[in-house]
């Protein structure tokens, strides 16, 4: 048991001899001054990460205003749409309501429908004699 105290306080009388684990123990102003160098290069690190920062929220907050403003316009636009649409599928169940109104629908749709054969046959026939 004599044996192990011996060992504890001769390397603790090491330590104190100003050796510490790492190495050899520097003076208390040279460490002063070192850390004081390090504080300030990592306080300079952090005041520009700190401007890079805020300079990169104010640009999202940008963004964000800029995107809001096109939602609201875009939610707008769609308002008035929505409004322009409802009147004229309300014109269109009025007319086909009617029967002289379905009637001239349908007239409609097959003068339409007979124009655009007539135009693709007559460009088949001048593709075909070309």
């Amino acid at each position: 048991m004599n044996y192990r105290r011996d060992i504890r306080n001769s390397s603790s009388a090491i330590f104190d001899d100003g050796l510490e684990e790492g190495g050899l123990r520097a003076s208390s102003s040279y460490s002063h001054d070192i850390n004081d160098h390090d504080n300030d290069k990592d306080m300079d690190c952090l005041q520009d990460r700190v401007i890079f920062l805020k300079r990169l929220t104010g640009d999202i907050h940008e963004e964000v205003k800029n995107h809001n403003h096109l939602l609201d316009r875009m939610g707008n636009n769609m308002d008035v749409s929505r409004g322009i649409m409802s009147g004229t599928m309300d014109r269109f169940k009025m007319v086909f309501e009617k029967k002289s109104g379905r009637r001239t629908c349908i007239l409609a749709g097959v003068l339409i429908v007979s124009f655009l054969t007539i135009y693709y046959l007559i460009r088949i026939l001048r593709y075909v004699r070309a």
